[in-house]
């Protein structure tokens, strides 16, 4: 049970860090890179919240069906927008592995000198 008040706590924080800053970041990010912080610094121990973590893992599929009716329900206007939709997910799929690539190649120099 401490688990689950810890992460909603976390999940509140987040959201109202979120609001004050005009939601510019997402509130749900934050929370989770505040229980982030509080488990790396020993804060919050990582046996409280793991029996929460795990029931949330376990039934993170249902948490997906919203979204996928939401889809289905929005299919006409994905179908309208197929063609800017896939170059938008091509275009960003290859940038995002050449950025990637490059900040490793980065990395991996200032390491073998």
């Amino acid at each position: 049970m401490v688990g689950v008040v810890i992460i909603l706590a976390c999940w509140l924080v987040g959201n109202a860090l979120s609001v004050l800053i005009d939601g510019y970041i997402s509130g749900n990010i934050i929370g989770m890179l505040l229980l982030f912080i509080l488990l790396c610094t020993g804060v919050v121990k990582g046996e409280s919240v793991r029996p929460a973590a795990k029931f949330l893992l376990g039934t993170m599929a249902l948490f997906f069906i919203p979204f996928g009716v939401g889809l289905i329900d929005s299919y006409e206007v994905i179908m309208d927008n197929i063609v800017a939709i896939s170059v938008a997910t091509v275009v960003s799929t290859f940038a995002v592995i050449a950025v990637v690539g490059w900040i490793f190649q980065l990395v991996n120099k200032g390491r073998q000198k």
